[in-house]
Formats: C-alpha cells, sequence, structure tokens
C-alpha cells in the first residue's frame, strides 16, 4: 500500500521554531482531533527531515505516531509525536512532547526543546498542562549544569544489584553524536527510574522520565512498559522489564535496557557524568569504554554494582591507583594526617577551601574538600561532578 507523504518546501524545512499550520479560521475554530494531528504530524516529518539519521528523514505520515493525551475543549491539545525508525541496526526513533495551541490561522505547536515550548506551556490551561509540569518545562538550567555534571541519579536497576554493562557509549540512534546511551542487561531485569520526575510514554517499550536540573533519561527495548502521562515517579519506580522490543523501530538481539541521558530536552553525552557511582567513560569508537568507581575499571561486558545514587554534596575517593588517601586536619599537607579513606569509598563534604595543589586522574586543583567527620581531602582524589566546591566555601 502506497504511503501518503506530505509535501514540504525548502522554506518549511528551515523552520526550528514553534510551527504555525495554517487553515481556514472557521475550521481553526472548531480544531477537531484531526486538524491538530494532521498539524502535529506535518510539524513532525518537517523536524524529522532536519536529523542526520536518512531512513528518519525519508520518513512519511504512515512512519508516525501522534498520541494527544489531553485536550481543553477545542483550542488546546498535548501529547506525544514519535517518529518509528526501521527495524534494523543503528536506527532509532525520534520523539517530543508536543503543546499546540488553536490561533485563528490554524494551530501554533511547539516541540520541546524549542523555544515556544516553555512559553505555550506556561499558558496552557492546568487540564492540558499541570502545574508541576509548568515548573519542569519552565526550568531550564545550562548545559550541564554550568560544568556541573552531578546528576543524582542512580543506576536504572535494583540497589545492590550488578548488571551487565553490554554496550558503552554510543548515540540514542546507534552511530550518531552525541553519545548519550549506555546498555545494560541482567539482574532480575526490572527497570527503574535512575532518579524521581515527570513520565511519559512516548510509545510502547519507550518511557521518558523528565528529571530536576534539566536533565531527563530515555528508557527503552521495554517489556511490560508502564503507560503514564505525565504521573510522577519516585526515584526507583518500577517502568518495565529489560526486553527487545521494537515497535518505534530499531533493532536488539537480547533482552536490555537502552539508557540514554537528555538535558534542556536534547541529548546530551554520558562521558564525565556519574549513574550509581560510576563515571561513565567513552572509547575509541561506539559501544566501547568502561565505567570507573574509584580507580575500580569495569569494560564492556562487566558488571556494574548499583551503589545507588550519589548525594550532591558527596563524592567518591579516586586515589587514582587503588590503595587509600590520606585525611589531614587542615586543607593542606602541611597539616597532620588524621586517619586515611578507602579508594571507591564514598564521603560526605561539609564545606571546601583552598589549600596545597595536587593532581589526580581528573586534574590538579587546589581545592580541599572538609569532611563531615572534620578531616580534609584533596579534591584531586575525589569525584564530585564539579571542579568547584560542592558545599559552599568553609
Amino acid at each position: 500500500m502506497p504511503h501518503l507523504r506530505i509535501a514540504l518546501g525548502v522554506a518549511a524545512a528551515s523552520l526550528l521554531g514553534a510551527s504555525l499550520l495554517t487553515a481556514s479560521p472557521t475550521a481553526a475554530q472548531a480544531a477537531p482531533s484531526t486538524d491538530v494531528t494532521t498539524a502535529v504530524t506535518a510539524k513532525l516529518l518537517r523536524q524529522a527531515s532536519l536529523k542526520a539519521e536518512p531512513a528518519l528523514g525519508a520518513a512519511d505520515a504512515s512512519d508516525t505516531r501522534v498520541n494527544i493525551t489531553r485536550r481543553a475543549g477545542q483550542h488546546w491539545a498535548f501529547g506525544t509525536a514519535v517518529v518509528v525508525a526501521p527495524q534494523q541496526e543503528d536506527a532509532y526513533p525520534a520523539g517530543w512532547l508536543f503543546v499546540a495551541r488553536a490561533q485563528d490561522r490554524g494551530w501554533q505547536i511547539a516541540f520541546d526543546g524549542e523555544p515556544a515550548f516553555a512559553e505555550l506551556a506556561a499558558a496552557a490551561p492546568a487540564a492540558v498542562v499541570s502545574d508541576r509540569e509548568k515548573q519542569v518545562f519552565t526550568a531550564v538550567t545550562p548545559m550541564y549544569a554550568g560544568g556541573d555534571y552531578r546528576t543524582g541519579m542512580r543506576l536504572p536497576y535494583g540497589i545492590g544489584q550488578s548488571w551487565y554493562l553490554t554496550g558503552g557509549p554510543h548515540g540514542w540512534g546507534g552511530s550518531e553524536s552525541p553519545w548519550s546511551a549506555i546498555d545494560l542487561a541482567g539482574g532480575d531485569q526490572r527497570v527503574l527510574a535512575a532518579r524521581g520526575g515527570t513520565a511519559y510514554t512516548m510509545c510502547r517499550g519507550w518511557i521518558r522520565v523528565i528529571h530536576d536540573r534539566g536533565y531527563a533519561t530515555d528508557y527503552y527495548h521495554l517489556w511490560n512498559s508502564i503507560n503514564v502521562n505525565g504521573a510522577g515517579v519516585g526515584e526507583g519506580a518500577y517502568l518495565g522489564d529489560t526486553g527487545t522490543d521494537v515497535t518505534c523501530g530499531g533493532a536488539a538481539s537480547g533482552r536490555h535496557v537502552h539508557f540514554a541521558l537528555r538535558q534542556n530536552n536534547a541529548y546530551v553525552p554520558m562521558h564525565g557524568h556519574n549513574l550509581g557511582k560510576w563515571v561513565i567513560i567513552p572509547g575509541g569508537g561506539t559501544y566501547q569504554g568502561y565505567a570507573l568507581h574509584g580507580s575500580a575499571q569495569v569494560n564492556v561486558g562487566g558488571a556494574l554494582y548499583n551503589y545507588g545514587a550519589l548525594g550532591f554534596t558527596q563524592g567518591v575517593v579516586d586515589a587514582n591507583g587503588g590503595g587509600s588517601v590520606n585525611k589531614r586536619t587542615g586543607p593542606g599537607t602541611g597539616y597532620a594526617i588524621a586517619g586515611s579513606v578507602a579508594d571507591g569509598a564514598t564521603v560526605s563534604i561539609a564545606c571546601s577551601a583552598n589549600g596545597t595543589t595536587h593532581s589526580g586522574r581528573w586534574g590538579t586543583t587546589a581545592l580541599w574538600n572538609r569532611l563531615t567527620d572534620g578531616t580534609w581531602v584533596s579534591d584531586a582524589y575525589l569525584w564530585t561532578g564539579s571542579s568547584g566546591a560542592v558545599n559552599g566555601y568553609c
């Protein structure tokens, strides 16, 4: 059966902001469901044509999934819009949340990631975008939170379990950049929210959870995935089971979760972010790399023990080779040794100050951290997710 294609001009394909698709004033006022669905579909195909993946750029209307989950009369709509990818390796769907408002000349539509999305979300009635969602959608932070890589996230499975890192950093769509995703498998197969947030079903087998600090996480290939439409979920909430679901495209040869990181409505590199007290490091190519917990390194194929989330005022000791790190009575090597702390241990930081300079795995710094037990450790031997003070200065 031939596909129904929607013709898009060159000028239309260049639009990045919220779209305004025209219709007769009468039709716009009535705003039947088919009208907004058609308008969102046209915008969705335009967005897909701008992406680097050729498979998505060639998509037509039969490759789209527009799900209107909430409406307010005939003038507002909210939902998800997904372009289905071919069922092949290194192919993944693309999806957005959208807000739509009927105007005299047609529907104004904004996808998450566009400047107009926050504006439309803020203006929408509460029946379409809740007050909690408005706070989430409008609280945009600098990329990587201004050089701060702290996520407050655990690995997306039970604390105390070890799952296999079956795929190192790679793109959401496989080989594309940024390398925002990793593949995880094993354990009890139950995929859990890495942090609390607001959850959406993008399509069957694909859940997106929007967290604080501008971050979000995507979970794909799920079996028995929950059906959510802006519901609040807590850290560790059940999202589904690892699976091989490719309802929205791609391929999966074995049960796993394709787990990806986003910030400010775009995929961002896993590199340097901490999940379950592991720092994710890319390799020379996609699906390669490793994870670090202190000096302990786990390569692709190895198991990652889920230690739970690293607090925003905590650090993981990295002796840069194993062993332990000395604690001091003050911020420098001129102060007396007051014990030691083992590589890989989690410490809580009360405040920071400058002292003697030292070099560790993550660079050279004069910053020292006063721990909650009153002793001091050089920041060169801690991974906190930030090169600055994480709990103020003493």
